[in-house]
């Protein structure tokens, strides 16, 4: 049953994600996030629906009329070299085969970041994707905070199987970069209880993270809990928020949790950490060895043999940073870096440009959020090998063209943005347009 149900979704959207291919964009970004067809048990578990999908909105782009609209900055001028980077560093791979197959992985996401990037072309969309987002993701962390409460924390919060977030860590993280655009969602939501709801969503997903037995998680929740204070607009509200879960979540871990979690200070003693930092230092030498590093999926033991301070503890690198440095060498750990750093200062420069209008509230309050998941996603990152979620790439894009709106409005302060939200005057909520 839930198999046709999935099915009766996704391919009855088809006729109109050709019409209107921007819906082919929120499909994707549920299918890519809350992989529904991964809870499944059918024929819909093994079915290519992303790739069904992404063909009929490529070809909906194509033919449909629907306004499409290629920012350029210096943000998505940086990836596309940092893409074609890795394909130099992927030809030059100790393990070309599986360079390869990776290499395919990270175009087709990337791929994925320009179509959003070409149909996010008004304020409404934007807001509609993040709602997306949010819902996708928000379903693990309403769904894992209440497991987390029931059984006192006594079992692992983990993602579909299969997926980015199919692992405790990497769902942690997912949720701990979630947790901001709710409330950039609650800050402009006007229905009560829809705010009611996102307060919830927002509570019980911070509960998951602890829930998810992460000691990266528990590290992100500190830094992300007290930029996320920083960058509020409502601090005491905030402040009791982030003390409340903190509190709850601390009690209702068990005993076991508890011990875990006091290893980060004695990592010394903890093999797995140990063996994650006897990872980084080989990925340090592999990239003073080799100006374009190892390639994509170098991490095989014949490499950690010979480059590892200790050659008999192999094992993942465990770390954004790390992960790129070993990967594409120091370059293409400048880009990936630069890629960060620009979209900060973008963020930043958002901010200060919207601080003095009232009707680009929102923009403003998405960028401070935005900013907060991507200090999530460094400090989770730090210790785990996710340099290639699409997450982050797509905040980037996100980022670009509210920049772009903004400057917009500024430019013709009477114009409207595409689907019809003024940008000056009488403030309207990003929904209301009739049209996307």
């Amino acid at each position: 049953m839930r198999d046709l149900f999935l099915a009766c979704i996704v391919f009855g959207s088809l006729p109109f994600i050709l019409k209107r291919p921007f819906w082919g964009i929120l499909m994707l970004a549920w299918l890519g996030y809350m992989n529904p067809h991964r809870l499944t048990w059918g024929f819909m578990f093994s079915m290519p629906v992303v790739q069904i999908v992404v063909l009929v909105t490529l070809v909906g782009m194509l033919i449909s009329k629907e306004a499409k609209r290629m920012v350029w900055s210096r943000e998505i001028v940086l990836l596309i070299l940092f893409v074609i980077w890795m394909g130099v560093t992927t030809a030059t791979a100790f393990y070309v085969n599986l360079a390869l197959e990776q290499y395919e992985k990270v175009i087709k996401i990337q791929v994925l970041t320009f179509m959003t990037l070409l149909l996010l072309t008004s304020q409404r969309r934007v807001h509609l994707f993040i709602w997306v987002v949010v819902l996708s993701l928000g379903f693990y962390g309403v769904k894992g905070g209440i497991f987390t409460i029931v059984n006192g924390g006594a079992y692992r919060v983990q993602g579909p199987a299969g997926t980015f977030i199919g692992g405790n860590n990497e769902l942690a993280m997912a949720m701990v970069m979630t947790i901001p655009l709710m409330r950039y969602l609650y800050l402009h939501e006007a229905h009560k209880k829809i705010k009611l709801g996102l307060a919830a969503a927002m509570f019980l997903t911070a509960i998951a993270a602890f829930g998810s037995q992460s000691r990266g998680a528990l590290i992100a929740l500190m830094l992300t809990g007290g930029y996320f204070w920083l960058k509020s607009r409502h601090k005491f509200a905030t402040a009791a928020f982030v003390i409340v879960a903190a509190g709850l979540g601390l009690s209702l871990m068990p005993q076991e949790w508890h011990e875990r979690m006091t290893t980060i200070k004695t990592y010394q003693e903890d093999r797995s950490a140990m063996g994650r930092i006897n990872q980084w230092k080989s990925a340090i030498n592999l990239a003073n060895d080799r100006f374009v590093g190892g390639g994509f999926e170098t991490w095989q033991r014949p490499v950690c043999q010979r480059y590892a301070p200790n050659p008999n503890d192999c094992r993942d690198v465990h770390s954004i940073y790390f992960e790129v440095l070993g990967e594409h060498g120091y370059l293409g750990l400048a880009f990936f870096l630069g890629l960060l750093a620009m979209t900060w200062r973008k963020c930043s420069a958002i901010i200060r440009r919207t601080r003095k209008d009232p009707t680009q509230l929102w923009a403003r309050d998405l960028a401070a959020m935005i900013q907060v998941s991507m200090v999530g996603y460094m400090s989770a990152g730090a210790f785990l090998g996710l340099a290639y979620f699409d997450y982050i790439y797509h905040l980037v894009a996100v980022v670009v063209v509210t920049n772009h709106l903004v400057g917009q409005a500024r430019a013709s302060p009477t114009a409207t943005v595409s689907g019809g939200v003024p940008h000056r005057g009488v403030a309207a909520p990003p929904w209301s347009a009739n049209r996307v």
